[in-house]
C-alpha cells in the first residue's frame, strides 16, 4: 500500500488537500486539533467552517472571483460542489448557509474510504512523509515553532476580522430596506437589508464609534492590519468620510421613505436559508462586546438588535511565502512539504480553497516521484501561486486574487471590460489545456 500524505488543517484549503489527494487514489491522514484544541474564532469541530464572512465573493463573470471560481469547478473542486448545494441568495456573490456547507465538507471527510481523520495538535513535521500544511491563520503556537524551525524563518503576524451577526427577527424592517446596489442581483431579486443614515445619524454614530473602547491586544502594535480587511474604527481614525467611501457607502441605492439616497448606509447580508440572521457587511471591528451592543443599535433598524455574534480580531500568522516556496508551493529546502491556505499568503475563502487544490496535486506527483508541473501562469491558479513564490520578500502581504496578478494582455489598453473578458477567456483556455495533459 502507497505510503499515505499528510494534511495538518481542517479547514478550507486542508479539506480541499484531502479530498484530492484521496480522489486521485492515494491515502492521506488528516490532522486536526480540534475540538480537543480549539481556536478563538472556530465554533465547532467541523471541517471547513467559514469563521468570517458567509460569502466567497462575486460568482459573476468577468470578474478575478468568478475566474477563480469556474477553474475549480472545471478541476472537480469539491468545495465548490459544497458551496453550489449550500448556496442562498447574495447578489452576484456565492453566499452560502455556512452550517449547510461545512456539514457536507464534513460528511465526505468522514465518509472517504482512503482519508483517515485524526483529531489532536501536530508539534513536529518531518521531512522524511510528503505533507502539506494547511493550518491556516490560527496556527497553534506549538506547531507555529515547529514551522519556523523547519523553515528558519520567524512568523509573522497581522491581524484578521469577523463581523457581527443579528438576528433577523430583530431588525426593524420598517427601516432596513431590502435592495442590492444599483439594483444588480443574479434573479432579479433584493437580496441586502439596508439601515441608512440622514447626516445627523452619522456624525452620532462616527463619534461614538472613535471613543469607544477596544478589547485589549495581544499582538504588538507595529503589526500592521490587512488593508482588505480594515476594522470599521480603524478606518473611521483616518478620517470622518472614510466610512461613506467605505462599508458605509451609500451609492446605488434609494431609500424608499424618501426616495432619496441615504447620506451613508450599513448592509446587512443573509446568513442563511432561513434568512434569521445577517451579517453586518464590512463591519468587522476589535470593540469590547458591550460597546459594539450600544454602538450598533445606533444604527437606523437595529435599535433592538439581538446579536448572534459579535465582531472580533485574532491573530493571522503566515510564512513569508516568496523567500521559501517555489511556485508548486513547495518548501524550497524540503520539498515533500507544502503549503496551502492563509498560512501560505493567501487571503480570502477561495483563495485558500484554491491553494488546498494546487498543493494536493503537486503533492500527489511527489508521492508517485514525478516532478510537479505548475500550473500556468494565464491561469488565476497560476498568477496566484506566481505572487505568492514570486513577490517581493521584503514587503509581502496576503492577497485575495485580483486581474492586476494575471500576465497583462495586449490590444485592450483603453477598454477595461474587454481586457477583464480577454483575460478570463485565456486563462480557461490555460486551464483546459493544462487539465487534459494530466488526465
Amino acid at each position: 500500500m502507497p505510503t499515505a500524505i499528510h494534511v495538518i488543517g481542517g479547514g478550507l484549503a486542508g479539506s480541499e488537500a484531502a479530498w484530492q489527494i484521496a480522489e486521485a487514489g492515494l491515502p492521506v491522514v488528516l490532522h486536526e486539533m480540534r475540538p480537543i484544541q480549539t481556536t478563538p474564532a472556530h465554533q465547532t469541530d467541523r471541517f471547513a467552517e467559514l469563521v468570517c464572512s458567509n460569502s466567497l465573493k462575486s460568482d459573476h463573470h468577468p470578474s478575478a472571483s468568478w475566474l477563480l471560481k469556474e477553474e475549480l469547478r472545471r478541476l472537480g473542486c469539491l468545495s465548490m460542489h459544497a458551496a453550489d448545494l449550500a448556496r442562498v441568495p447574495g447578489g452576484h456573490a456565492l453566499t452560502v448557509d455556512r452550517i449547510t456547507f461545512a456539514e457536507e465538507v464534513t460528511r465526505v471527510m468522514e465518509s472517504h474510504p482512503r482519508i483517515e481523520i485524526r483529531r489532536g495538535e501536530v508539534s513536529r513535521i518531518s521531512p522524511d512523509c510528503v505533507t502539506i500544511i494547511a493550518t491556516g491563520p490560527l496556527t497553534s503556537d506549538t506547531l507555529a515553532s515547529e514551522i519556523g524551525r523547519l523553515t528558519g524563518t520567524g512568523r509573522l503576524f497581522f491581524y484578521d476580522s469577523i463581523s457581527p451577526i443579528v438576528d433577523g427577527d430583530s431588525i426593524d424592517t420598517t427601516i432596513a430596506f431590502r435592495a442590492s446596489r444599483y439594483g444588480k442581483s443574479l434573479d432579479g431579486t433584493d437580496d441586502y437589508l439596508n439601515c441608512p443614515f440622514d447626516k445627523e445619524q452619522y456624525d452620532r454614530f462616527l463619534v461614538e464609534l472613535q471613543a469607544a473602547q477596544p478589547v485589549a491586544s495581544h499582538i504588538p502594535d507595529d503589526v500592521p492590519y490587512f488593508e482588505a480587511c480594515l476594522p470599521i474604527e480603524e478606518i473611521a481614525r483616518r478620517g470622518p468620510e472614510t466610512l461613506r467611501f467605505g462599508p458605509m457607502k451609500p451609492m446605488g441605492l434609494v431609500d424608499p421613505r424618501t426616495g432619496r439616497r441615504p447620506y451613508a448606509v450599513v448592509q446587512l447580508r443573509q446568513e442563511n436559508l432561513r434568512a434569521d440572521s445577517w451579517n453586518l457587511v464590512g463591519f468587522q471591528n476589535h470593540l469590547k462586546f458591550g460597546e459594539q451592543k450600544r454602538i450598533l443599535r445606533l444604527i437606523p433598524g437595529l435599535e433592538r438588535a439581538e446579536f448572534l455574534r459579535y465582531g472580533q480580531i485574532h491573530r493571522n500568522t503566515y510564512i513569508n511565502a516568496p523567500a521559501l516556496l517555489t511556485p508548486t508551493l513547495q518548501l524550497r529546502l524540503h520539498p515533500t512539504v507544502l503549503f496551502a491556505g492563509q498560512i501560505s499568503g493567501v487571503e480570502g475563502y477561495v483563495e485558500s480553497i484554491s491553494t488546498g487544490l494546487i498543493a494536493a496535486r503537486h503533492a500527489v506527483d511527489v508521492a508517485n516521484g514525478e516532478t510537479p508541473r505548475p500550473f500556468p501562469r494565464a491561469s488565476a491558479l497560476g498568477s496566484l501561486c506566481h505572487y505568492i513564490s514570486g513577490a517581493d520578500p521584503k514587503h509581502y502581504q496576503p492577497a485575495n486574487i485580483a486581474f492586476d496578478l494575471f500576465p497583462p494582455v495586449e490590444g485592450f489598453r483603453h477598454d477595461k471590460p474587454a481586457r477583464q473578458a480577454e483575460i478570463c477567456r485565456r486563462a480557461l483556455e490555460a486551464i483546459e489545456e493544462y487539465s487534459a495533459a494530466h488526465v
